[in-house]
């Protein structure tokens, strides 16, 4: 009965978006995160120390957990410069952030009064890390994301410590539980006063169901402090938009919001060993498939223990910043793109529909084809440097209303050197031809 009630409040809503423009209230809400296209993810804690795993190394037995609690005294943030951070962050195309403020290891980047694990009391750095980021990515006019792990595996008032260690079941030991949901939503109150994000990306809800989570009560607190700030689906089914992880969908997302965090080489924290970084070329690939499924891409970086960024991922930031400050039109505030049968490579929507951007990979052997557009064109030209492109029919006939087969004319003197976008300006709304083909004899 809930789930037929919340059919027809959703149709309700859309009916009254169509009738009277209003925009309801979520749709509102989520528009930036929408049009922002590009967020950096920072893994940033003690496992940056020694390059290992975050908070699975102990986990998983790799090591001990002792021996992974020494790295407190390597994490001195000696070259730590957040404003160089914010600068090279929002330079790469990026219009929001995203920095662990605690992994699951319960190691938190600020001042917490929340236990005495923390960059200030326990670690060489000795101060507050997170406080001068937040203050640079405002500085930058970036949205701020928080990642919070929601376990706390160090803490040992917290039910799970390493994968053949359980400390207690909830159910036995309810009060205890108790104590553990009062320091972690004392620590999610803490970043609410003293940062007030624009979005929560939670992380480790698999070990607790909704109700033991008080997922809910979290969300509705963060809501009443900032009834604008958006939550990732991590929180139990209390969240805002969907986190595929790693792998680009292959079919595009149901779910209107969603994002894809991806790693720069295998590893989401700093590991020396870990050189396989993929290309800018191939960065640039996989944001450009994403934002033509209508998605967004969170790029992760991993800082050294001493604050300082690799050469590897500056450079990937760098050429991924000159090419969307080139082709920026055809990225930020657009719309998902038209099917891959019309055109065999990523594409975007300007919102009015009228005007289509195709994202051409390598040369093309001269020309772009597109298929099943029944609209006519008024213009091509190429985006961020202005050449008028020529295009011709082919196969359309007077008595049959399939559209035909348009080529487009690409001199290899106007290609990027990464990705080159093309920008078609249509007669009016796409209109794509989206039936089977027949057979047409005549006499």
């Amino acid at each position: 009965m809930g789930r037929v009630v919340y059919v027809i409040l959703f149709l309700m809503g859309m009916s009254l978006q169509a009738q009277t423009g209003i925009v309801p209230e979520k749709e509102l809400k989520m528009q930036w995160f929408k049009d922002a296209k590009l967020g950096v993810f920072i893994h940033w804690g003690l496992y940056s120390v020694n390059g290992i795993d975050e908070s699975w190394s102990f986990y998983n037995g790799y090591i001990s957990h002792k021996d992974y609690l020494k790295q407190t005294k390597g994490f001195n943030a000696k070259k730590y410069d957040p404003k160089a951070w914010a600068k090279l962050i929002k330079n790469s195309g990026a219009k929001y952030t995203v920095i662990t403020s605690k992994h699951h290891e319960g190691f938190a980047l600020w001042d917490s009064a929340y236990g005495d694990f923390n960059a200030v009391d326990n670690s060489a750095a000795k101060k507050d890390v997170l406080t001068p980021f937040v203050n640079a990515v405002r500085e930058e006019k970036l949205k701020l994301g928080i990642y919070y792990s929601l376990p706390d595996w160090s803490y040992g008032g917290y039910t799970h410590f390493t994968r053949d260690s359980i400390r207690y079941k909830v159910e036995e030991e309810p009060q205890r539980w108790q104590k553990f949901l009062k320091l972690y939503q004392g620590q999610l109150r803490e970043l609410s006063e003293n940062y007030n994000p624009d979005l929560y990306w939670f992380d480790g809800d698999w070990e607790h169901s909704s109700d033991e989570w008080e997922a809910p009560k979290v969300r509705q607190m963060l809501l009443d402090k900032n009834p604008n700030v958006i939550l990732n689906s991590r929180l139990r089914g209390h969240g805002d938009y969907e986190t595929p992880e790693q792998g680009m969908p292959i079919t595009r997302p149901k779910s209107p919001y969603w994002e894809l965090c991806m790693t720069m080489n295998n590893s989401w924290g700093y590991q020396k060993n870990d050189s396989d970084y993929k290309t800018t070329d191939q960065v640039i690939g996989i944001f450009a498939d994403v934002i033509s499924n209508g998605g967004n891409l969170l790029l992760d970086i991993g800082p050294k223990g001493d604050g300082s960024i690799p050469n590897e991922q500056v450079e990937i930031l760098q050429g991924l910043g000159r090419w969307t400050n080139k082709h920026k039109e055809a990225i930020y505030g657009t719309i998902a793109g038209i099917p891959k049968e019309h055109f065999y490579g990523p594409t975007t929507l300007s919102k009015d529909k009228k005007t289509l951007y195709l994202f051409v990979k390598g040369n093309a052997n001269g020309e772009v084809v597109l298929r099943g557009l029944k609209n006519n064109i008024n213009r091509i030209y190429v985006v961020g440097e202005g050449t008028k492109l020529k295009h011709r029919e082919v196969g359309k006939v007077y008595w049959s209303h399939y559209p035909g087969i348009k080529y487009i004319e690409l001199p290899e003197y106007v290609l990027d050197k990464n990705m080159t976008v093309l920008a078609v300006m249509l007669d009016g709304e796409v209109d794509l031809y989206r039936e089977d083909g027949s057979v047409i004899e005549s006499n």
